[in-house]
């Protein structure tokens, strides 16, 4: 990517920012971010311009108006919410056994860094990537094939070209083949969208906050998300946009990618006189940390709630048999 130069312009929509920005080389970039860190970086030298994109978007889309948002649900609306939710609990408990066993590996090796950690990893500019690689070189200093990939799409239709970072781990299944699962530390964040109904609100947070999958269950979860932005949008009068799709989403993790499983390549020697902060990462750490915790909290205050409904299930179970005829 080229350095930045002098000219940035910017805007919000729906809960994204949108920096149309010159390198000093000339490029044009378009920067997208969201409430929940970076999403990535778009050139557009000779393909569709996002900004302009999102813009027409709006235009066409523009019969609402500020009257039209709102953060209820609607009876319908509430109806369809609770089939997704369903279909969420039901994709979340659908593991394999490999799948099951690296989820909580990825969990403690998250909790266990420290922003020194990161530091370590990247001393020139941060673009807060460093806890991926970081990720990637403790899982394989605890044995797996793990690697930072890079997936790049090109625009096609209305669906804007972009990239995007995430890890993934090979694993031999029970038939001696390799298997790819995905890690994403910012899988929840892909979904935040704006004036959303509280319905949505409820889903979004009952989704992984660390995506640890394999592809096949990944695309599960996005459909469902899919109808359920829909769904917010809808009640607030607004239609999908392209960047919310189907298509959008998949070819984050699904498109062609470069696989980097060497992090010292990461790492710029050559800036020993330089300070480099590593602010992002560091917000982005202990948020991510946060959020594991609170999600460990909230599983032990169910798990603690279960065990006591099931003690009080099984004396009224005791005390019906009793009376019942012999």
């Amino acid at each position: 990517m080229g350095t930045w130069g002098g000219e940035n312009d910017g805007f919000e929509v729906e809960g994204i920012d949108i920096n149309v920005c010159v390198a000093a080389d000339g490029d044009l970039w378009v920067s997208v971010g969201s409430a929940g860190g970076p999403i990535g970086q778009f050139s557009v030298e000779s393909e569709h311009d996002l900004a302009h994109m999102v813009s027409d978007f709006l235009e066409n889309a523009g019969s609402f108006g500020a009257e039209s948002w709102c953060s209820s649900d609607s009876d319908s609306g509430f109806n369809d919410f609770a089939h997704l939710a369903e279909k969420i609990q039901i994709c979340k408990r659908s593991m394999t056994q490999h799948e099951s066993d690296l989820l909580p590996v990825v969990h403690s090796l998250i909790r266990s860094m420290q922003e020194t950690n990161l530091e370590m990893m990247n001393s020139g500019p941060c673009y807060a990537n460093c806890i991926r690689f970081y990720l990637a070189k403790l899982m394989r200093l605890s044995g797996y094939d793990a690697g930072v990939c890079t997936s790049k799409w090109q625009p096609t239709g209305k669906i804007p070209g972009g990239d995007h970072e995430y890890i993934d781990v090979l694993v031999e299944n029970n038939s001696g083949k390799s298997e790819r699962l995905i890690i994403d530390i910012d899988f929840r964040s892909h979904f935040e969208i704006a004036r959303a109904v509280d319905s949505y609100n409820r889903i979004l947070n009952s989704i992984p906050v660390v995506y640890v999958g394999s592809p096949t269950r990944l695309k599960q979860f996005l459909g469902i998300m899919v109808e359920a932005t829909r769904t917010s949008l809808q009640q607030n009068s607004m239609p999908l946009p392209p960047w919310r799709s189907l298509a959008y989403l998949q070819a984050k993790w699904l498109s062609p990618y470069e696989r980097i499983t060497h992090s010292d390549s990461n790492i710029d020697f050559g800036n020993d006189d330089k300070c480099f902060d590593h602010k992002q990462c560091h917000g982005h750490l202990k948020k991510l940390q946060s959020c594991l915790q609170t999600g460990m909290e909230v599983e032990r205050m169910l798990k603690a709630r279960n065990m006591e409904s099931n003690r009080r299930i099984k004396p009224d179970r005791w005390r019906h048999s009793l009376l019942r005829p012999i």
